[in-house]
């Protein structure tokens, strides 16, 4: 087994170090907080034991035979590749979402920086669910199908299951668009407008997404796996996702919590300037910008969406 470098030291890629630690891989985890490798502690994921066979470190080095992940938020991952100068055996980005200055997903940030082979690592998951070693599966995709299957065998354990795809460009839109429909998610939940609603956004969202994400070149079949309908599930009906919890907040009128990181919030905006390079009608995603952006109030968002035309489904 190659060793394995987790760059980022936030909840999911601690916990992904953890699993992976867990499972007899060499792991080091590399993050900005000297008190990670003093305390043997992380803030992100509280009660969560760093095992001792696990490295930690504030430095990133990596050697030609090591699987870098690189779990940083997506809007520092060009920065972040920029400055690195490494040289790995494969590069993972472990992030969601579209850079909001460039238009690229993470494979394509990998590529212009890292001259290595790149994959997405994707999917619906909790930090704390893998860190606690609960049964989680994510995709995988990458260009390379040699290259997939070794990082598959390298990195899925007995409570980690990977699942192989071809289609990076997909796996990848299917973890940015989903992020926006849950804040929608979140504000319906937490204005009170009801469950049945929520049901709607979902189903109605999971058509935005596929429709951006095949005029960019996805599969459909990848749109309607774990990294698409999967995440999208998950991501819209628990108060654990980051997302739905900040358009929670929005909607019920209450504080936002301004130290999480909300991937959404700078995709929708992404999101909304590649729908119209492309000609796409996204609603609910604009609809999400103009109230971040406090464009409009949340009744007129309303009732703008309900009082588009009706059209067959």
């Amino acid at each position: 087994m190659r060793a394995v470098t987790v760059a980022g030291a936030g909840a999911f890629g601690t916990a992904l170090a953890v699993t992976l630690a867990k499972a007899g891989r060499r792991v080091t985890l590399v993050g900005r907080d000297p008190g990670l490798v003093k305390n043997r502690t992380s803030a992100r994921l509280p009660g969560i034991i760093l095992p001792d066979a696990m490295t930690l470190s504030t430095t990133l080095a990596v050697s030609e035979d090591d699987i870098l992940l690189l779990a940083v938020p997506m809007q520092q991952l060009g920065s972040y590749v920029e400055s690195a100068q490494v040289a790995p055996f494969a590069v993972i980005a472990c992030c969601k979402g579209i850079d909001l200055t460039t238009g690229k997903g993470p494979t394509a940030i990998l590529d212009d920086g890292i001259d290595a082979p790149s994959a997405i690592l994707t999917g619906p998951s909790f930090a704390a669910d893998i860190a606690q070693g609960l049964p989680t599966a994510l995709t995988l995709a990458t260009a390379s199908r040699t290259v997939g299957q070794m990082l598959q065998e390298n990195l899925s354990t007995e409570t980690l299951r990977l699942y192989l795809s071809g289609d990076p460009i997909g796996a990848e839109l299917g973890g940015a668009l989903k992020n926006v429909i849950a804040i929608a998610c979140g504000i319906t939940i937490g204005a009170g407008l009801g469950e049945s609603a929520r049901a709607a956004l979902i189903t109605r969202g999971f058509a935005e997404m596929q429709r951006l994400a095949l005029a960019m070149g996805a599969a459909p079949e990848t749109l309607q796996g774990l990294s698409g309908f999967g995440d999208l599930s998950l991501t819209c009906t628990s108060r654990q996702s980051r997302n739905f919890s900040f358009g929670y907040a929005i909607g019920s009128v209450d504080a936002v919590d301004t130290s999480a990181t909300v991937e959404g919030k700078a995709t929708a905006r992404a999101v909304v300037k590649l729908a119209a390079a492309q000609g796409i009608e996204m609603p609910i995603a604009q609809a999400v910008c103009e109230v971040l952006d406090n464009r409009a109030a949340l009744p007129q968002v309303l009732e703008y969406l309900l009082n588009r035309p009706l059209r067959k489904e």
